[in-house]
């Protein structure tokens, strides 16, 4: 169970050592309303201390080993040296290690990029676990000191990086970077790619039993009886899925439309998934930003890299092979109201070509979602993150040699989540879906404030918060209230 009191005081603690108690400078109404078009970039699965914890002004690594918290084991006690980092993603069971990283590494954060490991920010790393309940159990209230104990991962949950040869970081340089922005969920990327556009975690009413998890009576996830008493004896066990007890799908589930890892029922209709795969969520039905924006007369997209690519070959999709297509981050392929067939479809979700094509033509829409491609996106085990984070950049260098777009964009470069990748700072007071931990976000417009670290309390619904501010939407209920808007970001 989450010890939201705790929760609090951590968090005021941190707001403190980077003296976010003072007043904030935010923008008027006046300049928020020069911005005519906004672009949000959604990348993946970093923390903020991952990438940008040596960023000069943050509240990051420095900050972290000034008042470090030591990593526990599952009985509570700091462990003397970090477990090793365990290379089998597949077989949990497996004690095989990584040998790039030595054996005994001290309990405290480390370089992944200088010796002894030298894995360089081109090079991509294996993947860590992301899931709904074992990040709760990370966090533990604030004190973020379970990381290493509920991961699969090992050590690795503790390294970050010297981002200083990332493009972003120049771009970050240039404009405001927000190091107090935190995730909109516990866990991985299904869930909170449903907090960035509808701030709402999606419901399962009577889901099969083979997809549901299995709670004790703290809220936690029962063990298995072979789980390891130590992390150092390998990765814990647990009773997972994807479904609470209740009915709310906190995990990965495929979408109900194509493309989809399911495949179309044998002689069903080919542009939907199996109904009968467990492992389908069916057609949600709540409100997103999506309709807010529609409903107010704004234009609006979702772009997404290989979208084409995997509705006309559905060997694409989960294959490392080729562009290895995400299906589980098409969020909008989740809502009844964007089915095969119906004109919001057609309209609203295009391909990252498109965007790419739209951006030098400058026909954007008012409000524009980037999902690049598997390759492009900077998650562990399939990616780097070098060549994501150049991507982006050049996609920012091309709005801002546009003057048809750059004269009134406001960019918005975020990630979805942590990677499983340790964080120093308490999440702020939430609700059972989250906040989770910080990620890295860059406002880039020629209104943001320039060369500006932002110290403001964000979590990703504050994007939802940031349009629908700038062009009067009808707000969505789950907005968490305390969540800044992004205003403090602009002049």
């Amino acid at each position: 169970m989450i010890r939201s009191d705790l929760l609090v005081q951590v968090f005021a603690a941190c707001l403190a050592i980077v003296g976010l108690c003072s007043a904030s400078v935010a923008a008027d109404a006046a300049s928020i309303g020069k911005i005519g078009h906004i672009v949000v970039i959604y990348a993946e699965n970093r923390s903020f201390d991952n990438l940008y914890g040596m960023f000069p002004g943050t509240n990051g690594i420095a900050n972290a080993l000034a008042n470090y918290i030591p990593q526990v084991d599952h009985d509570g006690i700091p462990f003397k040296v970090l477990p090793p980092a365990w290379a089998n993603e597949k077989d949990l069971k497996s004690r095989e290690t990584d040998p790039a990283f030595p054996a005994a590494l001290p309990n405290r954060p480390f370089r992944i990029d200088q010796s002894p490991v030298n894995i360089p920010l081109d090079v991509k790393t294996r993947d860590l676990v992301h899931r709904f309940y074992q990040h709760r159990e990370q966090i533990d209230g604030g004190r973020n000191d379970r990381f290493v104990a509920m991961s699969n991962a090992g050590a690795l949950v503790m390294g970050y990086y010297d981002g200083a040869r990332l493009p972003m970081w120049s771009v970050a340089r240039e404009f405001t970077l927000a190091d107090n922005f935190f995730m909109g969920a516990f866990g991985g990327s299904f869930l909170n790619h449903f907090w960035f556009v509808c701030a709402c975690t999606p419901e399962f009413r009577d889901p099969p039993p083979e997809v549901m998890v299995v709670e004790d009576t703290d809220g936690r996830l029962v063990r298995q009886k072979d789980s390891p008493r130590s992390a150092m004896e390998g990765p814990v066990l647990l009773k997972d899925g994807a479904v609470t007890p209740d009915g709310f799908a906190v995990n990965t589930l495929q979408p109900p439309y194509q493309p989809s890892a399911i495949a179309p029922a044998a002689g069903g209709d080919p542009a939907l998934a199996d109904s009968d795969n467990p492992r389908r969520l069916p057609p949600q039905r709540m409100k997103t930003i999506g309709d807010t924006l529609s409903d107010g007369g704004i234009s609006w997209a979702w772009y997404a890299g290989s979208w084409k690519r995997a509705l006309a070959d559905r060997s694409v999709i989960y294959n490392a092979n080729d562009v290895n297509f995400q299906a589980h981050h098409q969020v909008f392929n989740y809502f009844e109201r964007f089915a095969p067939g119906t004109a919001n479809r057609e309209q609203h979700l295009r391909d990252g070509e498109e965007f790419l094509a739209d951006i030098d033509a400058g026909t954007l829409p008012q409000v524009s979602f980037y999902k690049p491609t598997a390759k492009l996106n900077e998650h562990p085990g399939y990616t780097d993150v070098m060549s994501g984070d150049a991507h982006i950049a050049e996609v920012i260098a091309r709005i801002r040699s546009n003057p048809k777009l750059w004269g009134d964009v406001a960019i918005i470069v975020t990630y979805d989540e942590n990677g499983g990748f340790w964080d120093h700072v308490a999440p702020p007071p939430g609700d059972r879906w989250g906040p989770g931990s910080r990620v890295p976000t860059i406002i880039v417009s020629p209104f943001a404030r320039k060369g500006a670290v932002d110290h403001t309390p964000y979590d990703t619904t504050s994007i939802l918060k940031f349009i629908t501010r700038r062009f009067a939407l009808e707000p969505l209920p789950g907005v968490r209230a305390n969540a800044g808007d992004l205003t403090n970001a602009f002049e």
